[in-house]
């Protein structure tokens, strides 16, 4: 029986981190896929632009579509934390930047091959009946994502690391208590980082911006991402309470405290 029970909550624990590392994943990988798209948050919402003036430059909240992901993939990434400890996030962290990684390769190999004739004719005019040539619109919309993988990814991996040290950090003080301190805190933080960190690499290292302009827009992405994160933290009480629930209370409150005691290796 006691052999039963043990492999019964071994599969749980498995089947747990399966699901929280696809939902991370998916999250991750999405989320740098169609961050290449730029939108007015104020005119998606039905409102004004905002028109913040920041160090004399007036600027609204224009996104791009994985900011709205972003907030997802922190909150797994507490939860992960949470249940799993620092050896859970470091490993599904350096997973996902290896299949992000690889994801682009296979996108970037794919704006090379030739297109059929007949898809470049079945779709040479849009809904409007423009001239349209798809395969130049897949190449152009795939290639500017690769421009900016290398800096997203070391974003990726610096607020991952840091997000995991500031949770376990307030985990220390605060005891097993006050989940959304330890998350949003730790997600506000490395959100921070990663929001300057990707710009400071794609538009300062390679390209022309200046520090000025990175920590303008830098400042924006990282208000709209801290509103999203603290917006849904309701989230995490949630998947606290459905993994209650799945686990049960006390292998729950097992597999918490054994991850705060983790000695954080990765494998």
């Amino acid at each position: 029986m006691k052999s039963i029970i043990s492999a019964d909550r071994a599969d749980k624990r498995t089947s747990l981190f399966i699901f929280l590392a696809g939902f991370f994943l998916t999250n991750a990988l999405v989320a740098e896929m169609v961050g290449i798209k730029i939108f007015s948050a104020e005119a998606t919402l039905g409102l004004n632009p905002a028109h913040l003036n920041l160090f004399g430059t007036t600027l609204d909240f224009n996104l791009t579509a994985g900011t709205v992901l972003w907030p997802f993939v922190f909150i797994s990434t507490d939860i992960i934390n949470e249940y799993y400890g620092k050896a859970g996030v470091r490993r599904i962290s350096v997973l996902t930047t290896g299949l992000i990684a690889y994801g682009f390769l296979i996108i970037g190999f794919s704006t090379f091959l030739a297109p059929a004739p007949f898809w470049l004719d079945q779709n040479k005019v849009d809904a409007m009946g423009n001239p349209f040539n798809i395969s130049t619109a897949f190449n152009t919309i795939f290639r500017q994502g690769m421009n900016i993988i290398i800096a997203s990814l070391t974003a990726f991996l610096i607020g991952q690391l840091v997000d995991v040290y500031v949770f376990h950090r307030i985990r220390k003080m605060s005891g097993i208590k006050m989940l959304w301190l330890r998350a949003t805190g730790s997600t506000m933080v490395s959100q921070l980082i990663d929001s300057f960190v990707v710009l400071f690499i794609a538009f300062y290292v390679q390209a022309n911006w200046t520090l000025l302009q990175v920590v303008q827009v830098g400042l924006i992405n990282y208000m709209a991402k801290g509103i999203l994160a603290i917006l849904l933290t309701p989230l995490l009480y949630f998947a606290h309470s459905a993994i209650d629930k799945y686990l049960g209370k006390e292998e729950s409150e097992r597999m918490i405290e054994e991850a705060a005691n983790s000695s954080g290796r990765l494998f």
